[in-house]
């Protein structure tokens, strides 16, 4: 098959792409960063290098493709980080249409169903709108659960406080997914065969309170008393802003970390749960921070 991804060779793309170019399918990555291409043409893949932004460049390297994985790539430093989400959604349906793919895999997120009160998830909901309104496209949204590598933010804190805070804890669940096995599920999508529609898969390679997560990494760092603690939303906010987050990107944590505590972000995820968890578990993630932690 000729299978387009999108992503470079970021958390989920490299693994994706190693997986595909065993399996001997044709597989071109897309980059904005031309230092990218020796790296994976080095996999075995081919590399295109341009703009998510730019949708004729999008359509000529779609051009006979038998399926293509979008993902819109974050940026915390775009003036409005939602707007940056439709714009790269909207230039993924134009190239999709202009192509004539028919087979797409899109990155989403738990929480995607919600239209409202989940800070930067919002832009995944509104992705899936864009895509949606796609015709004749077997479409499948994969909506993953947070990844273990945000948990990289909480080292300072743990060396500075012996703590890990946010305005969710104690015992609200976390629906946790590793970048390996988000990419093992979307190299399965793009492979098989599927009908024109749109269907939705969640992922998970974990389920955990926040007690637990917090236990599994203070045991593997040496510190198995750590406690994630539960701050209010202001008292998040403040925090935040005072680490020099400007406020409109601390709001949207805090409504991220706020729809988690109320179990919003969990709901779509018991209704649909994956009929198989992913194979990196806490404390498998818990030996990589506790590398990650020596080395702050």
């Amino acid at each position: 098959m000729k299978i387009i991804l999108t992503g470079s060779l970021g958390h989920i793309g490299q693994p994706l792409a190693q997986q595909l170019v065993r399996e001997g399918h044709a597989v071109t990555v897309i980059s904005s960063k031309a230092d990218k291409r020796a790296a994976i043409e080095a996999l075995g893949a081919t590399a295109a290098i341009g703009s998510l932004e730019d949708a004729d460049f999008l359509a000529t390297t779609f051009a006979d493709a038998d399926a293509v994985y979008c993902m819109v790539p974050p940026n915390m430093a775009a003036p409005d980080v939602l707007a940056h989400y439709r714009t790269i959604g909207h230039s993924y349906a134009q190239a999709i249409q202009q192509a004539g793919v028919r087979r797409v895999v899109h990155l989403s997120s738990w929480g995607a169903d919600l239209d409202q009160g989940t800070g930067f998830i919002l832009g995944s909901h509104q992705v899936e709108g864009i895509l949606n309104a796609l015709p004749d496209v077997a479409l499948t949204h994969l909506r993953p659960g947070s990844f273990y590598y945000n948990l990289y933010g909480f080292v300072g804190m743990i060396k500075v406080q012996g703590i890990i805070g946010s305005n969710y804890g104690g015992e609200d669940v976390i629906v946790l997914s590793a970048p390996t096995d988000i990419a093992a599920a979307a190299a399965e999508e793009l492979t098989k065969t599927a009908a024109p529609g749109t269907r939705v898969r969640y992922l998970a390679s974990d389920e955990r309170p926040a007690r637990e997560v917090a236990r599994a990494l203070g045991t593997a760092i040496g510190q198995p008393d750590l406690q994630w603690l539960t701050f209010d939303d202001k008292q998040t906010q403040r925090a935040l802003e005072a680490q020099g987050v400007p406020a409109h990107i601390a709001t949207s944590y805090v409504e991220l970390g706020a729809s988690i505590h109320s179990g919003a972000m969990r709901q779509g995820y018991l209704q649909h749960q994956p009929q198989t968890m992913g194979k990196v578990k806490a404390e498998d993630f818990a030996k990589e921070f506790a590398t990650a932690f020596q080395k702050a």
